[in-house]
């Protein structure tokens, strides 16, 4: 009873896109329906391909929504405690994480500031993430116990309520690529260049558009230092196709 009054209590992180896994889950159940019917209402024996095909396919959405929903609820976080180790924090910097959502960077990265601050800003949109909303955030830093050390904003990414040069560190998480539009992707990278203080550094890991973030930054003024896949604990299908992928740049001068 204790354990599982435990478990009811902890922190809950949504599904990311939630309408993907469950439409590749009712699409490859419908396949294998078609597979199985064919295969039991045959009046004759029918042939190999039209049954195995459309089982095949039902098995293979079936894979990727398994591969989707461990990413989703475990791989992401695994491969974000590492890169958050890769900083090196004091324990004393400041740090945006921009589309927070329900918190699953922001409130890993706030554990490792006890005398520093951890900003998330987010639109609250429930359609990338299930159940994404600021009271939902806040839940989870309380149950996480770092509710004294972040701060959140409800805020438009190309527009962030905040001076030039404040933050030591920012980061992203598969919010970037949400925003319509190569221009006004632009326009959040060069906002996040903007709000990091020089020598600061900024991690973005996104499903699309990696090479084109690389390049609005360096214009910036920012240094890339790496950019590469994130591995297959960060698949959102499967296969590499469906990878994320990581962009790591230091600001060195003022951003433009």
């Amino acid at each position: 009873m204790v354990e599982a009054r435990h478990r009811a209590e902890r922190a809950d992180y949504g599904v990311d896109a939630p309408y993907a896994p469950a439409f590749m889950m009712l699409a490859g159940l419908c396949l294998l329906a078609i597979s199985v019917t064919r295969l039991w209402f045959a009046a004759s024996r029918p042939a190999a391909v039209s049954v195995a095909a459309p089982g095949l396919g039902g098995l293979w959405l079936l894979l990727n929504a398994a591969t989707f929903l461990h990413t989703t609820r475990a791989g992401k976080f695994a491969v974000w405690r590492e890169l958050l180790d890769e900083l090196q924090l004091t324990g004393a910097e400041r740090l945006l994480d921009i589309g927070c959502g329900r918190g699953a960077v922001l409130l890993m990265a706030a554990k490792r500031l006890p005398q520093g601050r951890a900003v998330g800003v987010d639109r609250w949109s429930s359609t990338d993430q299930s159940g994404n909303a600021e009271d939902v955030t806040r839940r989870n830093a309380a149950l996480e116990g770092v509710a004294d050390r972040i701060e959140l904003r409800t805020a438009d990414m190309r527009e962030l309520p905040f001076d030039a040069d404040t933050f030591d560190v920012v980061v992203s998480s598969l919010a970037i690529h949400n925003v319509a539009g190569a221009t006004e992707r632009a326009k959040a990278l060069r906002e996040a260049a903007r709000v990091l203080r020089p020598g600061g550094r900024l991690m973005i890991a996104d499903i699309r558009h990696i090479r084109t973030y690389a390049s609005v930054l360096e214009a910036c003024g920012l240094t890339i230092t790496a950019r590469r896949s994130l591995g297959v604990r960060f698949w959102y299908a499967f296969g590499p196709w469906a990878a994320t992928r990581l962009v790591v740049a230091t600001k060195t001068v003022a951003a433009s």
